[in-house]
């Protein structure tokens, strides 16, 4: 299997929103796009596969090393050999990668977040340079193009954090911040028993809503600060805001029953949704 298979294979495997998007790309763009997602799957995965956080480091640890080998010229991976080529091209660096790693990190060392502050720390790092890097393989003119994206990231992590209140209770994490829980009366072992009546409240009820008017505004936000010179070559990330609202606004519609089960969009609606925004350029 070579490289380029390989990222393929990872991407398309995943069943993620992000491949739709990926689908509208040119040849060149699409296989470094690609690429570097099969990056953040290969490093986030270290974290949600492995229970033994000593042996989840010490990969994360090797991540971190094969990063270096690469921009030196010795990528070993499949997954780095595939993304070193378009580099250069993209602007994309090695802290940029290093980043995400770290990011990863995070999740093996804290699993509760005292506030807003430390939560927008940990989005940065895992969904915002990511979406700087995108940004940058997208194609852009304006460097505020690349604030737009950051922004965006933000938006679609807070989206997911809403939408796996219940998978990250079950490994014992909680991303809701604790100032937050308190404020609306919500008890961590709520969260972490995921079942009625522990769970779902009128308290829990007003806790989400109040988290996904913060993600609609974020989205709102970030929206606003896309130049327009800029708006067809970010398609791709149009693509996903729209995929990742309406799934923000099919858990809203669902009373956020998001302890017991995970909502998702079916692969017809995800490629309509890319369609659409594709032809409509919003």
């Amino acid at each position: 299997m070579t490289p380029q298979q390989y990222v393929q294979d990872k991407a398309a495997g995943s069943g993620s929103s992000f491949y739709y998007a990926f689908l509208f790309l040119p040849p060149p763009r699409r296989a470094a796009i690609t690429a570097f997602y099969a990056f953040c799957r290969e490093v986030d995965d270290v974290v949600d596969e492995l229970r033994d956080t000593s042996v989840a480091a010490t990969k994360l640890a090797w991540w971190q090393q094969e990063v270096g080998r690469a921009f030196s010229g010795q990528a070993t991976h499949p997954v780095m050999q595939a993304l070193m080529p378009h580099t250069a091209a993209y602007g994309i660096t090695g802290e940029h990668l290093l980043a995400v790693i770290e990011g990863c990190r995070m999740d093996l060392d804290q699993t509760r977040y005292l506030d807003l502050p430390g939560l927008q720390r940990y989005c940065h790092l895992v969904a915002g340079v990511v979406g700087e890097v995108a940004a940058r393989i997208f194609g852009h003119t304006d460097p505020q193009t690349i604030h737009y994206a950051h922004r965006l990231g933000r938006a679609l992590q807070l989206t997911n954090i809403i939408r796996d209140v219940g998978d990250d209770a079950r490994r014992g994490r909680i991303y809701l911040p604790m100032s937050e829980l308190q404020r609306f009366d919500v008890k961590a072992h709520e969260l972490l028993k995921r079942e009625a009546p522990w769970g779902y409240s009128d308290r829990f009820t007003a806790l989400m809503r109040f988290q996904a008017e913060r993600a609609h505004a974020t989205y709102d936000k970030a929206l606003a600060l896309l130049p327009e010179a800029d708006r067809q070559a970010q398609k791709p990330g149009l693509m996903m805001a729209n995929i990742y609202r309406s799934l923000l606004r099919e858990i809203e519609a669902d009373g956020f029953q998001v302890l017991h089960q995970r909502t998702s969009l079916t692969p017809i609606r995800k490629l309509w949704i890319a369609l659409m925004t594709h032809w409509r350029g919003r």
